[in-house]
């Protein structure tokens, strides 16, 4: 029997399958798609996933664009602040390719040893026994393990199969595109948020010249196609539409919804839900990939401590996982509420551009680095 079967090759899954193959662990991934494919999320990681990253000893094998904060603009106004340093050490996050990062991720799995790592492999439903979940039906067999982790995504099959769906009440719906900038282009080393009404705009540099400009709304905003609406947001963001003049996009324009949704609970013996599939926080702070690597490094800690005792130990993983992602989802609620009353925006960047401590505080809370009441969250080491 394998110790560990992971559904899902993503961030999430192949973090968990290196920390746990390291750990000495039999560990089986399964992905359903092939390398290289796209995904349509946003493409910063926050400074603690960038620590996370290099803890996992994979930063080398994917290049990524620095970025030491973010600037948020709102009627022609600019608020800019820079992530907190931690130790005295600066904070830096990275800009990289999703599909790049998680090639990456997926090869460094499969070089493990202990881990067996499948592509084209199709996780169809959970094997249960006596109450508990004892394996899973891939492409038609049955693979027994110790451990199954469902990390399948966001529109995760197991976690449907399973019943432990929660329906998002709020309709929104994300979009992104790459642009190539024209030779000699300034390349600012920032994510840029332009706040615009019923829609955000988002702007995250990448290697080689390029960046992932992205839009989210609510879909009452969308009454046409979904090409014409982004186009127009691009052209009729000013500061956005200048950087873009000249620019190729070299990826097609691809849709995401929902941008949040829950599931509950999300463990049961012998399962773990991990990353999107355990539940998801709409990504207007951006800090999505960063918390699918602390949690994936947080399950590492408790298995290692607890898979040859009963399932108590899975209990104690998802109560301390809630505490990691508590202030997180706070602050991204916050956002959300503001982004429901445009009239409020103005003077919410009005005051952190006055109080550039509160709003680093406030950068470090969405990079994963400092609590929202207190201090440092996790450690974080210089960037590449």
């Amino acid at each position: 029997m394998t110790d560990i079967l992971i559904a899902g090759g993503g961030l999430a899954g192949s973090a968990a399958a290196i920390q746990l193959g390291r750990m000495g662990l039999s560990v089986e991934l399964f992905e359903r798609g092939e390398f290289l494919k796209e995904k349509p999320c946003g493409e910063g990681l926050m400074p603690a996933g960038v620590a996370a990253l290099d803890r996992l000893r994979v930063g080398h094998a994917v290049d990524g664009a620095p970025f030491w904060g973010i600037r948020y603009h709102f009627n022609g106004r600019t608020a800019e602040g820079r992530f907190p340093p931690v130790r005295g050490v600066p904070s830096v996050g990275r800009g990289f390719r999703r599909r790049d990062l998680d090639r990456a991720l997926f090869a460094a799995a499969r070089e493990t040893p202990g881990v067996t790592a499948h592509t084209g492999a199709l996780v169809e439903s959970a094997l249960m026994e006596n109450g508990r979940v004892a394996g899973l039906v891939v492409s038609g067999e049955l693979r027994k393990g110790r451990l199954v982790i469902a990390a399948d995504g966001a529109h995760s099959r197991l976690r449907h199969a399973l019943r432990l769906e929660v329906p998002e009440r709020r309709k929104r719906i994300g979009m992104r595109a790459h642009f190539q900038l024209k030779p000699g282009e300034a390349h600012p080393e920032w994510v840029d948020i332009y706040l615009c009404p019923g829609y955000e705009m988002y702007v995250t540099p990448l290697r080689h010249g390029e960046l992932l400009v992205a839009a989210l709304a609510g879909k009452e905003m969308l009454n046409g196609p979904i090409e014409t609406h982004f186009r127009r947001w691009c052209d009729g963001t000013r500061d956005l539409s200048a950087r873009l003049l000249g620019a190729e996009q070299v990826s097609e324009l691809a849709v995401t919804s929902p941008l949040s949704g829950r599931a509950s609970p999300r463990v049961l013996p012998g399962l773990v839900l991990l990353g999107d599939a355990a539940g998801f926080t709409d990504p207007i702070t951006g800090g999505g990939m960063t918390q699918a690597f602390l949690a994936a490094e947080l399950l590492a800690r408790h298995v290692s401590n607890g898979l040859d005792r009963a399932d108590r130990w899975i209990y104690s993983f998802d109560r301390e996982r809630e505490t990691l992602l508590r202030d997180y989802r706070r602050l991204t609620g916050l956002m959300l509420r503001l982004a429901d009353r445009p009239n409020l925006i103005g003077g919410a960047i009005a005051t952190v551009g006055r109080f550039p401590r509160l709003f680093s505080h406030l950068l470090g809370v969405s990079g994963g680095v400092k609590r929202l009441w207190g201090g440092m969250a996790y450690p974080v080491r210089r960037g590449r």
